[in-house]
């Protein structure tokens, strides 16, 4: 599996951030309101030394007790407003973090389930899982943690500062002597948990990616008895995300200590500059009520610039995962659904014409394609594995785009039909069934409305299997679990040829749709499989030659070219590919 690394660069993407911030548009109201609170609090936090070196030395110092107590009342009432605007700055921006996560995630999805094929041929699911959820919800930190606290740290250091040097300029240069010390350490922790962060967030989805796609592959990792030698290769990348987040506690560890001493020298000095200045108070000015709201001060300004740097880093990561998301939804992979052709009828006429095809550049896996299906008429491809059967089918529901040539359905290219409108009149029976875990009903219905359950029971007597639902449990309720693993093979094939049928489509596909079941079950469905082709057009992919044996047209594939064409006898006759593939698998039926 390949790893994922992203690296989060040097300095924050301001492009990436305006994209981020587009999010915030419908509430726009309540993003002004964080922005308001924030220069609030940053404004009162301040006051509170202001109002104490008031108290001390004009009141305290002169014993006035009832303007001492009106001025206790005053700074009661200053943290009871302090503390409302903190709970609404609070709640407020965590409020919008998770609107914004929310529409960021719909929108995100919504474009996913538009995305080719293609895309997910080389994508791990489970890095996609990591984009929707992790990268997502690490946005929701950069307007809690990141964005309003940052510009709220920034404000308040703002103020302290202008408060500080207005009251004393020699006791501000003395407070800010460690300064210098705390910027330095501050930026080299800063580049540290930065490279650290972006190694957890690697790790992250690279363990997402080796976890969703062994636990979906269980099946041939127990077969094969691989569970000793995959079990060390989830140590080994486990053991990478434990060393990353190590890494990120380990700087944390260094981090805080240091800074606390270089405030502690901060205030040291404060104390002893200060203490000496009352003592001689007549010179220096310097009163007890001074030094004391510093003290305030001092503390309140190395509060911000310690969490400044992890501010910025949560920032830095919430960037990062935004441009992880960014390049998604920037992925122009998707189809281009722009026909809004919707006839009356289709009549199922299908036309290849000079088709190439390739998943990968000009590796063609289909080559120059003439392909005539009329209406009403059953087709059977055949051909060795490769030979490019079941690209034709994914060509004609549109999963990937051909390089050359041109398909139509009833002489009107493919491109022109309304997407949804062209899937819903062409039902396809996979050779690999899935289904989601939900009741029998949604997995054929899917969320259409439209679909009622008289319909699903009527394509169940289509294709032969009311019996076994009724059978079930809650019958059309019943839960198949995950991947449908509670049904059997042959079961999980009958509920897809209920899916196919419950559209009364004009076009069916059936895609090794016999393989997987066995030769009682084959039988009981092929009449089935007669009565839905009647009067529609049927392409039938088979290995089982019986079962194509009728067909009206056999289309024999090798390497992306059409070899042979005709009937079961009239190919027969011609002692080509096909006698004697038919040869091969009588002798498997001696």
């Amino acid at each position: 599996m390949e790893k994922e690394q992203i690296s989060s660069g040097n300095i924050i993407d301001f492009k990436v951030l305006r994209r981020l911030l587009a999010f915030v548009k419908p509430y726009r109201f309540r993003f002004g309101l964080v922005i308001f609170l924030t220069v609030v609090l940053g404004i009162l936090s301040p006051l509170r030394p202001v109002l104490i070196q008031y108290t001390l030395d004009h009141d305290v110092a002169v014993g006035d007790y009832d303007a001492m107590v009106f001025m206790i009342m005053v700074l009661i009432g200053l943290l009871l407003v302090q503390s409302i605007a903190q709970y609404v700055h609070t709640y407020v921006s965590g409020w919008l973090g998770q609107q914004v996560i929310r529409d960021i995630r719909s929108q995100l999805y919504k474009h996913i389930v538009r995305l080719r094929l293609r895309f997910f041929d080389r994508t791990p699911i489970g890095r996609l899982v990591t984009r929707t959820i992790s990268d997502v919800e690490t946005l929701s930190d950069v307007f809690s943690e990141g964005l309003a606290a940052m510009a709220g740290d920034l404000l308040q250091i703002i103020f302290i500062l202008a408060f500080m040097f207005y009251e004393d300029w020699r006791l501000s240069l003395v407070s800010l002597s460690t300064i210098p010390l705390l910027l330095l350490s501050t930026y080299i922790f800063k580049e540290k948990i930065k490279v650290a962060f972006n190694d957890v967030r690697n790790a992250v989805s690279n363990l997402n990616s080796f976890v969703q796609e062994h636990i979906t592959g269980m099946n041939v990792v127990q077969i094969f008895g691989s569970e000793k030698s995959e079990f060390e290769k989830f140590k080994a990348i486990n053991n990478e995300h434990r060393q990353a987040n190590l890494r990120s506690v380990l700087y944390y560890s260094v981090y805080y200590p240091v800074a606390e001493i270089i405030a502690a020298a901060g205030t040291g000095l404060l104390v002893w500059y200060g203490a000496k200045g009352v003592i001689n108070t007549e010179i220096t000015g310097i009163t007890i009520g001074k030094l004391i709201a510093f003290i305030m001060y001092i503390h309140m300004f190395f509060r911000p610039i310690r969490m400044i740097a992890d501010r910025y880093n949560t920032l830095q990561m919430g960037i990062v995962s935004t441009s992880r998301i960014m390049n998604l939804l920037d992925n122009k992979e998707h189809v281009q659904a722009t026909g809004t052709y919707r006839p009356e009828l289709i009549r199922g006429e299908v036309k290849f014409e000079h088709v190439w095809f390739a998943y990968n550049d000009n590796d063609y896996v289909l080559r120059d394609i003439n392909l005539e299906i009329r209406e009403g008429e059953t087709v059977a491809l055949v051909g060795a594995t490769g030979a490019g059967k079941s690209s034709v089918i994914n060509l004609l529901n549109r999963f990937y785009e051909i390089q050359k040539g041109r398909i139509t359905i009833d002489g009107v290219d493919l491109n022109e039909y309304d997407l949804g409108f062209l899937r819903r009149h062409i039902g396809v029976v996979l050779q690999d069934v899935f289904l989601f875990s939900d009741s029998i009903f949604n997995n054929i219905a899917l969320g259409n409305p439209d679909v009622t359950e008289e319909m699903v029971w009527h394509a169940a007597d289509l294709v032969g299997a009311r019996r076994f639902i009724e059978r079930l449990p809650g019958k059309l309720s019943y839960n198949v679990m995950e991947r449908g693993s509670t049904l059997s093979v042959g079961q999980r094939q009958l509920i897809s040829f209920i899916r196919a049928m419950v559209y009364d489509p004009r076009i069916l596909v059936l895609d090794e749709a016999t393989s997987s079941v066995d030769h009682e079950t084959e039988e009981m469905i092929r009449e089935a499989i007669d009565k839905m082709m009647s009067g529609r057009t049927a392409i039938v992919i088979a290995h089982r030659l019986s079962t194509i044996q009728r067909a009206d047209k056999i289309i024999v594939l090798d390497k992306g070219e059409i070899k042979e064409e005709g009937t079961h006898e009239e190919l027969l006759l011609r002692e080509g590919f096909y006698a004697q593939l038919h040869r091969m698998q009588y002798k498997e039926f001696v």
